[in-house]
């Protein structure tokens, strides 16, 4: 780092950067990571290569290394012009195939956010990729984790300089939305994309708890769209005009729509952790989900966490919910821990410089 300057920080984000035309999960998490670390510096998004291979296709696989070793040999060529690395989400299926290679040929220190090993795909037709994720996990002066799913095999194969940090998963805000007291009342909110897989599994347990909700005249609205809409439409058609399906919504009309509402009610299933539970909270919405890893380290004290793909016990807890009343002030006082500003102090905290040069 020179003397005197704002240190320059090489940003990186191999499944999904920042900047690609989808919404979804990483591309936030990416663009709120970007607007952290330029609490402590200047911040370059360097590549946006995309190392995912989804198929287990070997030759695939050799095609992007290739196209990554031609990018990395290019980054290489500028010289030391980044004092610190951090590259977000790195895993068997989209490992960071640039970042270690130019880190150790420049001297950088490299820091990895949410990373995770996968001993199993060591064999198999991802164990390449599965390798690489691994090199590049080795090679982190810091691994920076955001829910406690993954740490249990970082911990194992952690190498012994580097480490382990709790960086929890953060709205992209200083400050907690503006939201009226609630009065006690009946409407529930479920925001999730449309589609086959565990989106579509998460609606088929949640229309099957609704079966058990014993509460009168409760209502649902639903945020989201996509392929899979005639599926969940029929999932919820037993309800009728109790479900209201809103669409796709922009940030401005999930707020609203958050700010309405009086339970957040969504399952979880396979949720990394789900910043949309963070989101609701932020809200003041108590949360009823599903206690999975990842979904149960950031549901506060005051949601409740219930046995996966327990139908009685998900539609008891939104009774439960209902029952108890409005709790804004607690929940909105949890997520305070998930706000940009103890996101700068944690990364602060931990991220690693070269050292300064006159």
């Amino acid at each position: 780092m020179t003397q005197g300057c704002p240190p320059r920080i090489a940003f990186y984000a191999p499944l999904k950067p920042p900047t690609h035309d989808t919404p979804s999960g990483d591309r936030t998490i990416a663009r709120a990571l970007m607007h952290a670390l330029e609490g402590l510096g200047t911040v370059e998004l360097v590549s946006t290569f995309r190392s995912r291979e989804a198929d287990g296709d070997a030759a695939a696989q050799d095609a992007l290394v290739a196209e990554a070793d031609r990018i990395a040999q290019g980054l290489m060529a500028k010289g030391p012009v980044w004092d610190a690395w951090v590259t977000y989400h790195n895993y068997y299926k989209a490992p960071d195939l640039i970042g270690p290679q130019v880190c150790a040929a420049l001297g950088i220190p490299y820091h990895l956010v949410e990373a995770s090993r996968a001993p199993k795909r060591l064999q198999g037709p991802w164990a390449e990729f599965a390798r690489r994720a691994d090199a590049a996990s080795d090679a982190a002066a810091v691994i920076f984790y955001f829910t406690g799913r993954d740490l249990p095999e970082l911990e194992k194969a952690r190498p012994k300089a580097q480490e382990l940090v709790h960086l929890h998963p953060f709205l992209d805000r200083d400050s907690l939305p503006d939201v009226l007291d609630r009065a006690a009342g009946k409407t529930l909110l479920a925001v999730g994309m449309l589609r086959r897989g565990d989106k579509l599994a998460s609606y088929r347990n949640l229309a099957a708890a609704l079966h058990f909700v014993e509460r009168e005249g409760w209502n649902m609205r639903i945020v989201g769209s996509g392929p899979a809409e005639p599926d969940v439409r029929n999932l919820f058609a037993p309800f009728g005009k109790r479900i209201t399906f809103l669409g796709s919504l922009d940030d401005g009309g999930v707020a609203r729509e958050m700010g309405a509402a009086d339970l957040f009610v969504w399952p979880g299933v396979n949720e990394a952790f789900g910043m949309v539970y963070i989101e609701a909270q932020a809200a003041g919405l108590v949360v009823v989900a599903e206690d999975r890893a990842g979904v149960r380290d950031v549901v506060g004290p005051s949601g409740f966490l219930t046995p996966p793909d327990d139908a009685r016990a998900f539609g008891a807890a939104i009774d439960q919910a209902f029952s108890r009343g409005p709790q804004g002030s607690a929940v909105r006082q949890y997520a305070q821990q998930h706000l940009l500003g103890a996101a700068i102090k944690t990364l602060a905290g931990a991220v690693k410089f070269k050292e300064v040069t006159q």
